[in-house]
């Protein structure tokens, strides 16, 4: 699947979880880990959990392999790694605190 494809695949699913204000970043000429970054927020650690293992599942049924994913087990911010882009799952205090759409921009 190609970056663009994933990125809307992957907010696409998110969004099928009831995740609240995605944003998608194009950190191509920013960043040299990754293309895209999708940020997404979870009202509850369950949630936020939940969202990041089911964009996992969708993106392996896809062919997608994950090459990692941290903080599932804590729940406050979840990363997923797909190469060419990143989901970034996080509660609303987490999102507020590390606001990585003014880092990124």
């Amino acid at each position: 699947m190609l970056p663009d494809q994933l990125q809307h695949f992957v907010a696409d699913k998110a969004d099928d979880m009831k995740a609240a204000d995605i944003v998608t970043l194009d950190v191509r000429n920013k960043s040299s880990i990754t293309d895209f970054m999708v940020l997404c927020t979870g009202n509850s650690k369950r949630h936020v959990s939940s969202i990041a293992e089911h964009v996992a599942d969708e993106a392996l049924a896809a062919n997608v392999r994950s090459l990692g994913m941290e903080g599932q087990n804590e729940g406050e911010w979840v990363v997923l790694d797909l190469g060419d882009v990143m989901l970034h799952v996080m509660q609303d205090d987490q999102r507020q605190l590390y606001e990585l759409e003014k880092l990124w921009n």
